[in-house]
C-alpha cells in the first residue's frame, strides 16, 4: 500500500511538472507560428490520444510517465510537406527558436513562483524555531547559542518556523558561506546576532553538517501517555491504546515520554514487561519493540505517538501566512533563493567541495512525493515548487541534449551568423548525453545506498 501511495504521488508530481514544462515549449511554438504535430506527456506506448482534425495537434498520454515531448514540424527530423515548410521549426529566426526552447524551463520557474505564492497565501503551520539543549562542542555552542533562543532570521531571511530556519542555515553552509549570521531573541528580550563560523568540512554533506551544527528543537517534558497507535505495530500487538499511561517497564519507573522513547530504542526485539494505567486501573502488558535500522544503528520501535495537550501544541507552533499582494515578491524571492542555492550546490559538487550525497534521484524524489503528500496539501505543493525549480535550473544548464545546450548553440549561431555544423552539434550532444547518463547513474547509486541505510 505504501509503495502504491508513493508511486501515485510521484506520477502526479512528475505529470504536473512535465506538463507545465512541455506546455511552455508548445505555447510559444504556436505563438511564433511553428506547427506542432504532437504534445505528449510520457514516453512509449500511447494509451490515450485526442486530435480535433488531421491538421491539428495530437494530444497524447503515454505509458512511461517520466517525461514528455513536443513534436514540431522540422526538416531535420523527416520529410516536410511543401505547405508546412513556412511553419517548420528549423526555418524560424534564431530568436524565435531561442524563445521556444527557453520557454520550457522558464515555465517551470514560473510554476515554482505560483506554487510558492500559494504556500505563502494558504499559510503553513510549523514548530516555532525555539532551540532545545545545545550540544557541547557543537558549532552552535561555539557561537554562544543557548537553550530557549528563538531564531528570528538567518542572514536577512525571516524564519518563522523551525524548518525554514534549518533549511536556510544548511543551504547557506552547502553554498560555501564562511559565516552565517543568526538573529535570535531570548525570553522576549532585545534581538541579538550570533555568528556560526564554518570550515570546509562543514560544507560537504547536509546530514553531517546538521549533526555537527548541534541544533535541536525545544521539546517540553511530556507525560508518558499514548496519543496514537499505528496499525500493524508492536504497540497494537501489545494491546496499548490511546490514553494509556506507562507506569513502568521491567520494574523501571517511567517519568516522562523521552525516557520511554530511550528505553524503547535500546530494546529492539526484546520482550518488556509493562505496567500501564487505563481508566484509573493498573494492568500488565508484554511489549516487544520491532527492530529498525537507523543509519548504522539498530533501534527499537513500537509505532505509537505521545499525547500532546492542545494548549501545548498552540504554545510551540506558529501559523505563518501572507496577504496575496505581499506574497508576490516573497514568492519571487523564495524562487530566486532556491535557484541560486541549486546552482551553487552544483558548482561545489563539480569542483569536489560538496558531496554527491546531496543528489536526489527518482527513488528519493518518489519518497519525498509520498511523504509530502502525507503531510498535507501545502507540503505537497511546496515539494512541487522545489522540484520545479530544480527542473528549470537543470534544463537551463549549457549541456547539449538539455534545453540549455540548444540555447548555447543558438547563441553561437547568433554570433557567427550561421548555424553550428550538424556534425559538431551531434558530437557534443553525445558528450552531453554521456554526462547526463553518468549523473543519473550517480544519483541512482546514492538513492539505492540510502535505501540500504
Amino acid at each position: 500500500m505504501d509503495l502504491l501511495h508513493t508511486l501515485f504521488y510521484f506520477i502526479v508530481a512528475i505529470g504536473i511538472l512535465v506538463a507545465f514544462h512541455e506546455f511552455g515549449h508548445f505555447w510559444v511554438a504556436r505563438k511564433v507560428g511553428v506547427k506542432v504535430l504532437r504534445f505528449s506527456i510520457g514516453f512509449g506506448k500511447v494509451f490515450w490520444s485526442y486530435q480535433k482534425n488531421p491538421n491539428d495537434t495530437e494530444y497524447v498520454l503515454s505509458a512511461i510517465p517520466l517525461g514528455g515531448y513536443v513534436k514540431m514540424v522540422d526538416e531535420r527530423e523527416g520529410e516536410v510537406a511543401a505547405e508546412d515548410l513556412p511553419f517548420s521549426f528549423n526555418r524560424q529566426s534564431v530568436w524565435a527558436r531561442t524563445a521556444i526552447v527557453a520557454a520550457g524551463p522558464l515555465f517551470n520557474l514560473m510554476l515554482a513562483v505560483i506554487l510558492f505564492w500559494a504556500v505563502l497565501v494558504i499559510g503553513e503551520t510549523g514548530l516555532k524555531p525555539i532551540l532545545g539543549t545545545v550540544e557541547q562542542g557543537s558549532l552552535a555552542a561555539q557561537a554562544g547559542f543557548i537553550e530557549g533562543d528563538v531564531v528570528l532570521r538567518v542572514n536577512d531571511k525571516l524564519t518563522p518556523t523551525w524548518i525554514e530556519a534549518m533549511e536556510s542555515i544548511v543551504s547557506l553552509a552547502l553554498e560555501g558561506e564562511q559565516t552565517i549570521n543568526v538573529t535570535v531573541t531570548h525570553d522576549n528580550e532585545q534581538a541579538i546576532v550570533k555568528t556560526l563560523t564554518l570550515n570546509e568540512q562543514d560544507k560537504l554533506d547536509a546530514a553531517a553538517f546538521y549533526k555537527r551544527l548541534g541544533f535541536k528543537p525545544w521539546s517540553p517534558s511530556l507525560k508518558p501517555i499514548i496519543g496514537r497507535v499505528l496499525p500493524d505495530s508492536a504497540a497494537l500487538a501489545a494491546d496499548l491504546q490511546k490514553g494509556d499511561l506507562i507506569i513502568s517497564a521491567d520494574n523501571t519507573a517511567i517519568k516522562d515520554w523521552q525516557q520511554w522513547v530511550d528505553i524503547i530504542k535500546n530494546h529492539p526485539n526484546v520482550a518488556m514487561q509493562l505496567i500501564i494505567e487505563r481508566d484509573g486501573v493498573r494492568m500488565p502488558r508484554t511489549l516487544t519493540p520491532k527492530s529498525v535500522q537507523v543509519g548504522k544503528n539498530t533501534e527499537g520501535k513500537i509505532g505509537a505517538a505521545v499525547l500532546v495537550p492542545e494548549e501545548l501544541i498552540k504554545a510551540i507552533t506558529v501559523d505563518h501566512a501572507l496577504s496575496p499582494l505581499a506574497a508576490i515578491p516573497a514568492a519571487f524571492k523564495t524562487t530566486y533563493f532556491y535557484c541560486t542555492s541549486t546552482l551553487k550546490m552544483m558548482g561545489r559538487m563539480l569542483i569536489g567541495k560538496a558531496s554527491v550525497e546531496n543528489l536526489s534521484g527518482p527513488i528519493s524524489i518518489a519518497q519525498y512525493a509520498g511523504q509530502s503528500a502525507d503531510m498535507g496539501f501545502v507540503a505537497f505543493i511546496k515539494f512541487l515548487g522545489l522540484v520545479s525549480v530544480s527542473l528549470g535550473v537543470l534544463n537551463l544548464l549549457p549541456i547539449p541534449v538539455l534545453d540549455g545546450g540548444h540555447l548555447l548553440f543558438f547563441a553561437l549561431e547568433a554570433v557567427r551568423g550561421k548555424p553550428v555544423p550538424e556534425k559538431v552539434q551531434l558530437f557534443f550532444q553525445q558528450v552531453g548525453l554521456t554526462l547526463l547518463m553518468l549523473l543519473m547513474a550517480i544519483a541512482m547509486f546514492v538513492d539505492v545506498q540510502r535505501l540500504f541505510q
